[in-house]
C-alpha cells in the first residue's frame, strides 16, 4: 500500500453560515503560502479514513485506501493575505470530500496543494472595461478574492455581483456584499432565491434564476446602462445549466468565451 501525503495544513477557523455552508479558514503548517492571483484555486484533501459528518448519507463508492480524497477549490481570501486562504463550501451529502471537511474542528489536519492555478482572475480584462460577476451557490467564492484583492472603492469601473440560491440564508456573504454596495458607489449587489415559498419571511427582492437577472435586464438598471461587449467583460461560476444558458444568451448578444489563446469577453469556471 502506497505512503498518503503528510497533512501539511491546520484549520484555523470556520464558520457555519448553515448546516450545510461555511467559511473553512485554513494555515499552512512548517511552510509559507505562495502568492496567487484572486480567482485561483488550490487543492484540499484528507484520508479516507477521516470521518464524516453527521448529515452525511453513504458513498456511492468507497474510496481507495492508499491515496488522499482531493478536490480543487477557488480561494474566497484577499490576494493580500500571505497568512491564510479561506474557502467556502457548500456540503454534498453523499459526497466524499466535503462531508469529511465539515466534520473538521479548528487545530485539525488536512491536505492543500502548494502551488495555486487556473486562468479565471482578472488579468486579461482591459483596465476600461466594466465587470459583471455572476455566481450560483458558492460559485461565488472567487468573485470574493477579486473583490478584496482590487475593487477600487468609487473608482470609475463598475462591478456587480449577480448571485442565485436556493434560499436567502444560502446567499453566502451577502452582509458584506450588501455593505460593500452600501459604501461603493461603483458595485452593485444583485441576489436572487428560487425557493421564496420556503422563506419563513416574505422575501421581497428578486426571485428565480440567476440568468433571469440578466435577461431580465437588472444590471442595465443597476448600472444605468447596458452591458455590451465593448464596455464589460463577465465571469460565470457556478452550475453547469447556468453556465450553458448564459454562454447561449450572451453568445446571441455578441459576447465570445475567452481562451488562452482566443481573447473574449466572457471568462467561464467550470467546477
Amino acid at each position: 500500500m502506497a505512503d498518503l501525503p503528510d497533512l501539511n495544513a491546520l484549520v484555523a477557523q470556520k464558520d457555519e453560515l448553515t448546516p450545510r455552508l461555511m467559511i473553512l479558514r485554513v494555515v499552512p503548517d512548517g511552510w509559507e503560502l505562495e502568492p496567487f492571483e484572486a480567482g485561483q484555486y488550490v487543492v484540499l484533501a484528507l484520508p479516507p479514513t477521516a470521518p464524516r459528518c453527521t448529515l452525511s448519507k453513504p458513498e456511492p463508492a468507497v474510496p481507495s485506501p492508499d491515496r488522499l480524497i482531493r478536490r480543487a477549490y477557488s480561494i474566497a481570501s484577499s490576494s493580500m493575505t500571505g497568512e491564510y486562504m479561506d474557502f467556502y463550501i457548500s456540503l454534498v451529502s453523499t459526497g466524499s470530500l466535503t462531508p469529511r471537511l465539515f466534520d473538521l474542528d479548528v487545530g485539525d489536519r488536512l491536505w492543500m496543494s502548494a502551488h495555486p492555478k487556473g486562468i479565471f482572475t482578472l488579468a486579461d480584462v482591459p483596465k476600461h472595461k466594466h465587470i459583471a460577476l455572476i455566481a450560483t451557490g458558492t460559485g461565488l467564492a472567487p468573485y470574493m478574492s477579486m473583490l478584496a484583492s482590487h475593487l477600487e472603492c468609487g473608482g470609475a469601473r463598475k462591478v456587480a455581483v449577480l448571485h442565485g440560491a436556493d434560499h436567502s440564508w444560502d446567499l453566502g456573504y451577502r452582509a458584506e456584499l450588501e455593505t460593500i454596495q452600501h459604501l461603493c458607489g461603483n458595485f452593485a449587489y444583485i441576489p436572487t432565491i428560487d425557493r421564496p415559498e420556503d422563506e419563513p419571511i416574505p422575501w421581497h427582492g428578486s426571485t428565480g434564476w440567476v440568468q433571469e437577472l440578466w435577461k431580465g435586464r437588472a444590471l442595465e438598471e443597476a448600472w444605468g446602462f447596458g452591458p455590451t461587449p465593448d464596455n464589460t467583460d463577465i465571469f460565470l461560476c457556478g452550475v453547469p445549466g447556468m453556465l450553458d444558458d448564459m454562454l447561449t444568451v450572451l453568445t446571441s448578444e455578441g459576447f465570445t468565451e475567452h481562451t488562452r489563446h482566443e481573447p473574449g469577453q466572457i471568462h467561464v469556471e467550470r467546477y
